[in-house]
């Protein structure tokens, strides 16, 4: 590398030009969302991402020199880096096939039909996806069963399932933001340093006044939209239909009760959904062995064997397609499949290339450092940590990486300021956790929108407590609510984070 090149690398990077991969993404997707609408995000999105990635790379060449195997290595690893939640998006997928066939999501359906009554149908779902997510600790897992299942209901009544979807994201986040068995309630207070039921402790206080307000809203909504809900007649015969369809009962079950079990068992998630659709195959080759023979072969030209065979492969790969004599409840029923997960896994990995480049030309740390600056007092400080949560989850795209950068990057500063590490923690989740579901190319917008059929950018702005939360955290760092002092929590934690503030250089504030 020229002189001239090592002169110009050395100079710091203007924020505008940090900045114009962002601002070009944004033009970009609005662009897309004007011209192709809700069909945006089925290539539209992908390209932005990668145009952005070209310019972020474009100027990583031009101010640091970086070369092409450089550039490839980067994306690369940040492709790497979401291909867990990839492989267990295809998983989601194969378990919904799956389950479609066994009969296990319409047996959902159908019980939750009988007991669910639409005056009080928000809020009920919002509750049943927090317990369920809170025992098994993942709001993947959640929405893409019980949340599933809520979506058909909720189809059936006749309410809107945008909203639907805002319920089942907000208490599937609230559940698995709660959990010890989640993987992020995990992840932010090792990131911090503190431990782990401090920080879910900690963290009831920005999240039930989120889950409070939001149980009111899904009320009111509720009460006000009963009118509009099929009547009691309707919903009775698409009852009778489910039952004419499908062999109803006990076994049907079975497969979500051992997904329950595994996750509970802390099992790991791709493994369990793994098992949890192969055992639905398994209930539905001897359980609904009428269904099996009506979705693969109607004709009778195969023998049962191969029928069972075929119909599984093909529920896992393609998904279900149900052939009942309705067809607002076969355009239901037909979901699930692998290859119906394929374009959410396209937008997952541009979307990380995207987050790769700017972090490897350093366009992101030198956004991030600007925020720094801005920070005066604690409000502030809160503040940013906040605003560089959703960034990250915006630029990134990875929930993880939105808990982790910020979380090593503020951990001495709150520490400086005579702050205990939980109070980080708690932010970290409160912006990082909750609003990745609220972006349509972050891996979470990405897979909720995939996994319930609604557009992110449709349910986000009901998504009440993934909106409220970290509202509240800010409005708490300006009044200095539930703040605790570093002097006040666990004396070894504060001797160590004091000492490593004296090991930088700095005085505590």
């Amino acid at each position: 590398m020229s002189d001239n090149n090592s002169t110009e690398t050395d100079k710091p990077i203007p924020l505008l030009l940090a900045l114009v991969p962002l601002i070009v993404l944004m033009i970009m997707l609005a662009g897309g969302v004007y011209f192709f609408g809700p069909d945006s995000s089925y290539g539209p999105n992908q390209i932005s991402l990668l145009l952005a990635t070209c310019v972020a790379f474009l100027i990583g060449r031009s101010r640091m020199g970086l070369d092409w195997p450089e550039m490839e290595k980067a994306l690369v690893k940040g492709i790497s880096l979401s291909l867990h939640a990839c492989l267990i998006l295809l998983a989601i997928g194969s378990l919904i096939g799956a389950w479609m066939l066994a009969g296990t999501a319409p047996a959902l359906i159908y019980y939750g039909l009988a007991i669910l009554d639409p005056s009080w149908f928000y809020p009920a779902a919002l509750i049943i996806c927090a317990l369920v997510s809170m025992a098994i600790g993942s709001s993947w897992t959640t929405a893409g069963t019980i949340g599933l299942a809520l979506i058909g209901i909720s189809h059936v009544l006749g309410l809107d399932v945008a909203i639907t979807a805002g319920a089942v994201i907000s208490g599937a986040y609230f559940g698995d933001k709660m959990s010890p068995l989640s993987d992020t309630t995990n992840l932010a207070p090792a990131m911090v340093g503190t431990d782990l039921f401090t920080h879910i402790k900690h963290m009831v206080w920005t999240t039930a006044p989120s889950v409070a307000i939001a149980l009111v809203l899904f009320s009111w909504i509720s009460l006000t939209s009963a009118h509009t809900a099929a009547s009691p007649e309707s919903i009775a015969a698409m009852r009778d239909l489910l039952s004419q369809s499908f062999n109803l009962g006990i076994p049907t079950l079975l497969p979500l009760v051992l997904l329950v079990f595994m996750a509970v068992r802390k099992l790991p998630a791709l493994p369990t959904i793994a098992v949890g659709a192969l055992f639905g195959a398994i209930i539905a080759v001897v359980y609904q062995p009428a269904g099996v023979r009506a979705f693969i072969d109607p004709d009778g030209t195969m023998n049962f064997a191969s029928a069972a065979f075929k119909a599984s492969w093909k529920a896992f790969a393609d998904g279900y397609v149900a052939t009942t004599p309705d067809e607002k409840l076969n355009e239901l029923l037909s979901r699930g499949g692998m290859s119906t997960m394929l374009n959410t896994v396209w937008l997952i990995m541009t979307a990380m290339c995207f987050g790769a480049s700017m972090e490897r030309t350093g366009l992101l740390q030198r956004i991030v450092l600007t925020l720094l600056k801005g920070v005066k007092g604690t409000g502030s400080l809160i503040a940013t940590t906040v605003l560089t949560g959703v960034g990250m989850n915006l630029i990134a795209s990875d929930q993880y990486i939105a808990i982790v950068l910020p979380g090593r990057m503020f951990r001495l500063e709150f520490a400086r300021r005579g702050l205990a590490p939980e109070n980080l923690s708690r932010t970290l989740e409160d912006a990082g956790t909750m609003t990745s579901a609220l972006i349509p190319w972050n891996t979470c917008g990405a897979f909720m929108a995939g996994t319930l059929g609604v557009p992110t950018l449709v349910y986000a702005p009901y998504a009440f407590v993934n909106i409220l939360n970290p509202i509240i955290a800010i409005i708490y760092g300006i009044f200095n609510v539930k703040l605790t002092k570093l002097e006040d929590t666990d004396p070894e934690i504060a001797e160590e984070l004091i000492h490593e503030v004296e090991e930088a250089g700095e005085e505590r504030v």
